[in-house]
């Protein structure tokens, strides 16, 4: 099954049980479940951010920055900082 036809099987399941407020919130609490299980492999914690912006701040106070030159398009820039 396709991700189109799945959708779509899912909604028609739930006008099914639209009317019936118990059923909808079993498949709520189900559907949670199954997306916390999905595990977004590019999400930082909230510890690896601030320690990213930390080391971002100090590396700007000690004037380890990088400047676009004229005329240079953003892939060239990341080309140049090895971004």
């Amino acid at each position: 099954m396709t991700t189109l036809q799945l959708n779509a099987e899912i909604y028609r399941s739930m006008g099914v049980i639209a009317e019936d407020e118990n059923l909808l919130n079993l498949a709520c609490r189900y559907l949670k479940k199954l997306a916390a299980k999905k595990v977004d492999e590019e999400a930082m914690t909230y510890d690896q951010l601030m320690s990213k912006i930390s080391k971002a701040e100090s590396d700007y106070a000690q004037g380890k920055t990088f400047a676009m030159m004229p005329g240079e398009d953003f892939q060239e820039f990341r080309k140049r900082v090895g971004v």
